[in-house]
């Protein structure tokens, strides 16, 4: 059976990996707050066949789609680092 599949988030997990330092926060909630800036600044790359996927892969390790991939991450580890939501806890609601 087909499947839909959006390549850009393996390759942008696949940088999250290869750019979070030991400075970074790799907890689950970061790793997907990481996830869905960059791929919220990224164009989507949906494909349904093998074949489909081939193209775009090879499409994605062109330098400049390459270049965007590494700058959306970057730029989303920054911003997570500076307000990461795991140390958030929830509000305790008055008179509840």
């Amino acid at each position: 059976m087909p499947v839909l599949q959006n390549l850009m988030e393996e390759t942008v997990f696949q940088a999250i990996q290869d750019l979070a330092t030991e400075n970074v926060c790799t907890c689950e909630q970061c790793r997907l707050d990481i996830a869905a800036i960059a791929l919220n600044n990224l164009p989507p790359r949906y494909v349904v066949t093998p074949k489909g996927a081939s193209y775009a892969r090879a499409d994605l390790l062109e330098m400049q789609k390459y270049i965007d991939v590494i700058g959306a991450v970057t730029k989303a580890i920054n911003l997570v680092k500076e307000h990461p939501r795991h140390n958030i806890k929830p509000v305790k609601k008055s008179g509840s």
